[in-house]
């Protein structure tokens, strides 16, 4: 076991500056969405629906990619996932309900850092939607 663990580590290695790029962006986005989802605690608390508040993950390794991290949006049983791949990637998945198949996905190489924003802000407001509706 120690053999292969420092094969594969050996081979992962070549991998830690781009994951280290990786998890230093989702960092940056999960403060983004954590400060907009602040707006919205606040709003719907002040509106007397505290029940819609959201909970934001922590930024962690992905559950599906070794090379990526992720963290999640979750009202109940809906959730939303962002994740950042060590290729230069954002992914943007769902919102779908716990339990269920995830999806849709929209993709963004590092690049394009206007459109993922502004799909950023078109996923937040499809998932803050579905996850306040009965």
């Amino acid at each position: 076991m120690r053999a292969l663990g420092q094969e594969l580590a050996g081979r992962e290695a070549e991998h830690r500056a781009a994951l280290d790029e990786a998890k230093q962006r989702a960092l940056s986005l999960r403060a983004e969405v954590a400060g907009a989802l602040e707006g919205w605690r606040e709003a719907v608390t002040a509106a007397g629906a505290p029940q819609l508040a959201v909970a934001v993950g922590e930024v962690r390794p992905d559950d599906k990619h070794v090379r990526a991290v992720e963290f999640d949006l979750s009202r109940g049983r809906h959730r939303a996932v962002v994740t950042v791949k060590a290729r230069g990637e954002v992914t943007l998945v769902g919102p779908f309900h716990a339990g269920k198949t995830e999806g849709p996905c929209k993709s963004f190489p590092f690049s394009a850092e206007d459109e993922m924003r502004k799909a950023l802000g078109d996923f937040l407001e499809r998932f803050l939607t579905e996850a306040a509706t009965p």
